[in-house]
């Protein structure tokens, strides 16, 4: 399956108010790996970029003037992303502006030729429920490096949320795939499928979060009035 990364930058916050992409990014993957068959292209929008939007991207309307309009490149693209599974960080604001670019030139919408398009914003909210999710905040929280990120730039973006979805569903994939020279799985019986754990990365826990551990169970075993219920099943009593 191709999947592709994609982000966008934009003259302004709403299509319907005349607003226009002016710079698209896209990575791929095939089977999570990134193939280097990426798309970046930058578009002459015929319009100025709104104070806000300019403070974010920094592409100024002499810089655009020399690109392609959306609509000379819009087969290309089309062609690119058509039956691919699509991930963007907040994907309701890049296909709103996706769809509108296509409809100015009589092409079906972003949703209707991909295979899926995936919010990695909703996937990260459900991940890791209450904190902040911005792309920057992901990088940090994933390990991910944006230290060259100074503006938003759709193919920078792309990139970064290339490594961060990654980081983010890397326990979802592969951990039971069964390889082709296992004999076929007989209908009716469980998946079997071998493992290698020595993959695996093991975090060992520093003396400082030790001691902070412990102090939580002193405190648990002074709720519960003794020993609670994780100190009797991690330190069981020597058998009679």
């Amino acid at each position: 399956m191709r999947q592709i990364i994609l982000d966008t930058e934009t003259t302004g916050f709403d299509p319907a108010e005349g607003d226009r992409i002016v710079e698209l990014g896209c990575v791929e993957l095939i089977d999570r790996q990134f193939t280097g068959n990426n798309l970046h292209i930058y578009f002459n929008p015929d319009r100025e970029s709104s104070p806000g939007a300019l403070e974010v991207h920094g592409l100024t309307t002499e810089f655009l003037s020399q690109f392609n309009r959306f609509e000379d490149e819009a087969a290309r693209i089309f062609e690119y992303l058509k039956g691919t599974e699509i991930y963007i960080h907040n994907a309701a604001f890049d296909v709103k502006f996706m769809n509108a670019e296509f409809a100015r030139v009589g092409m079906p919408p972003l949703d209707q030729s991909a295979a899926a398009i995936h919010d990695t914003l909703a996937m990260a909210r459900e991940q890791y429920p209450g904190k902040r999710n911005s792309l920057d905040m992901l990088c940090e929280r994933l390990g991910v490096s944006n230290a060259h990120r100074t503006l938003h730039g759709a193919l920078l973006d792309a990139e970064l949320l290339a490594e961060v979805w990654l980081a983010m569903t890397r326990g979802q994939f592969g951990l039971v795939m069964e390889h082709s020279d296992q004999p076929r799985q007989e209908a009716g019986q469980p998946a079997v499928a071998t493992f290698d754990a020595s993959i695996l990365r093991v975090e060992v826990a520093t003396e400082a979060e030790i001691a902070e551990h412990a102090a939580y169970l002193d405190g648990l075993d002074q709720a519960a009035g003794g020993l609670s219920l994780w100190r009797k099943l991690t330190n069981p009593p020597p058998a009679a």
